[in-house]
């Protein structure tokens, strides 16, 4: 997630009704597991995968990006899987990061080859963001526009929908006592992602902490690569495992 960013969402956000505020919807669990689903990652090298060498290997059986004082990150620059486009799926892994500074999982986005960008491996589109965090709104799972012009599209908790006039939120799936409960600080956390026309799902650890309808004809995505984010600024590392995903019908 790009920090300059962050201001474009306030002023985009609509409430329905006049000083109504939404309603905590009951907890939704996520899906069950379908049998089958496609391994991303082999465990053992990065085949199938293009990123800077530099910042991106396997330890431990777990893919492993980090940047150091010595090896930075020059802007954000993502580890792009090469076996695919994601277009309706579910994708299904388990992530852990440091706090200093914030990964994400990028879908349904575009690589950007030209030479006015800093790095081989920058990406744009939808990102669920990815943090150390348990305190909202700064935490794992809304939707950053990355390399776009909405910032925080959604943010965890909502059930929202971006119209031509902006974002209207029609209700609330978690709030602060709930996510507390429901994050792990400093340790694996479950992500599914589940993407289906033009309506978009995070779930966390097993339950709904997001869901999005991108009703706006100009701005949606209903097609891109997949990529996992190293971010720039303060040295950090992300970590990422069982990465399996499946085509929906």
């Amino acid at each position: 997630m790009a920090l300059a960013a962050v201001a474009l969402t306030v002023v985009s956000v609509a409430r329905p009704g006049v000083g109504a505020e939404p309603v905590l919807e009951a907890p939704v669990a996520a899906p069950p597991e379908v049998a089958g689903m496609m391994a991303l990652f082999n465990g053992q090298d990065l085949e199938g995968w293009s990123g800077d060498p530099r910042l991106w290997s396997v330890r431990d059986g777990v893919i492993h990006g980090e940047t150091t004082a010595a090896t930075p990150a020059d802007g954000n620059t993502f580890l792009l899987w090469t076996g695919g486009v994601t277009k309706d799926f579910e994708l299904r892994l388990s992530f852990r990061c440091s706090a200093e500074n914030n990964s994400g999982i990028q879908y349904r986005s575009r690589h950007i080859t030209d030479p006015t960008v800093r790095n081989r491996w920058v990406v744009r589109g939808y990102q669920h963001e990815l943090r150390n965090e348990s305190t909202l709104p700064n935490v794992a799972g809304f939707i950053y526009d990355e390399g776009g012009k909405r910032g925080r599209i959604c943010l965890v908790g909502e059930r929202a929908r971006w119209t031509g006039d902006g974002k209207v939120v029609d209700a609330m799936l978690v709030d602060q006592a709930d996510y507390e409960k429901l994050f792990r600080v400093d340790d694996w956390n479950d992500v599914v992602i589940r993407a289906e026309g033009n309506q978009i799902r995070h779930f966390t650890n097993g339950r709904l902490t997001l869901d999005f309808t991108d009703e706006d004809p100009a701005l949606a995505l209903c097609s891109g690569i997949l990529a996992l984010q190293l971010h720039a600024g303060k040295p950090m590392w992300a970590e990422f495992r069982n990465l399996r995903i499946r085509e929906l019908p």
